[in-house]
């Protein structure tokens, strides 16, 4: 089902401020800036081997990143799993009994479909599964 850790999912306030630190300080390839309006973000994303970090700045106070960031302050949101299937892969969690965030794929930053698993199916980690296109 998982074929590899597609990204790690990181809230900060602002991309303007987090961003050198990855990019230039860490020496990260940086892949561009994205606005996921659906989701209300702005997501930078940047390479790490065959996987990347995603930073991910609010645009809305009532974004689910807004919140987080609220609560929690910056750090690590979530972790994605890259799946062949998102659907078949939604099926296999809810027959495992595991509570879905989300019950059909949504769109994604970079064309992905994604999914998520709410933590607390999950040891308290939020769970991405995301589906990328070819």
């Amino acid at each position: 089902m998982l074929t590899k850790i597609n990204h790690i999912g990181i809230a900060v306030q602002s991309l303007d401020v987090a961003l050198p630190f990855y990019r230039d300080s860490l020496g990260m390839p940086f892949h561009g800036i994205e606005e996921v309006a659906e989701q209300k973000v702005r997501v930078a994303m940047l390479g790490i081997g065959e996987s990347k970090i995603e930073l991910l700045e609010p645009t809305n106070p009532e974004s689910p990143i807004a919140k987080f960031l609220e609560k929690n302050g910056s750090g690590i949101h979530h972790i994605a799993y890259e799946v062949d299937d998102i659907e078949a892969a939604i099926a296999r969690m809810k027959a495992q009994g595991a509570r879905m965030i989300d019950e059909q794929p949504r769109s994604g930053a970079h064309g992905t479909r994604i999914a998520f698993v709410h933590p607390k199916s999950s040891n308290g980690v939020l769970t991405e599964l995301c589906c990328c296109s070819h």
